[in-house]
């Protein structure tokens, strides 16, 4: 009996619809259609199905966390300006009990001191930045790869032999 695709949300916050044009030094050239086109690609590779949603505004950001909880097997967030300041989101991804993978395209930790420090990262289960784009690929296949290392009651899974 075939599994159904895993799913993952994904999930773009403030600004990063600018992408490709937005300070390409930082943030590199590449847009954000096509980062989740490449994102739909790699699932789809993988027998899995992306959703990509963007948004400038913190409470509909925390409605789509919300609502992952009802789709999704996990969610790859760059919750860029919000990581250092947003106590409701970090809120929103530790009530839905999902797998998280926090993701940012320039290293934080290598950038303004006030960036080092993300609110969020601690409630998901791993974090990558300073790899571009990648950042987001890398995120997909850590969530995917977590999901299937897992049953759906979050225990390992048995070998099959």
């Amino acid at each position: 009996m075939a599994r159904r695709a895993y799913r993952v949300q994904v999930l773009h916050g403030p600004n990063l619809n600018l992408l490709g044009t937005r300070d390409p030094g930082i943030y590199g050239t590449t847009t954000l259609a096509e980062i989740d086109a490449e994102l739909a690609r790699r699932a789809a590779a993988r027998n899995a199905v992306v959703r990509c949603q963007q948004s400038n505004h913190e409470g509909e950001l925390i409605e789509l966390i919300h609502r992952a909880r009802g789709w999704a097997d996990a969610i790859v967030i760059n919750p860029a300006a919000y990581t250092h300041t947003s106590v409701a989101i970090r809120d929103a991804i530790d009530a839905v009990a999902l797998p998280v993978i926090e993701v940012h395209l320039s290293n934080v930790h290598a950038r303004e001191p006030f960036r080092h420090e993300s609110l969020t990262a601690p409630k998901c289960i791993g974090q990558i930045c300073g790899f571009g784009a990648q950042s987001y690929y890398l995120g997909l296949d850590a969530a995917l790869g977590h999901v299937e290392a897992t049953n759906r009651d979050g225990h390992p899974r048995k070998n099959q032999s």
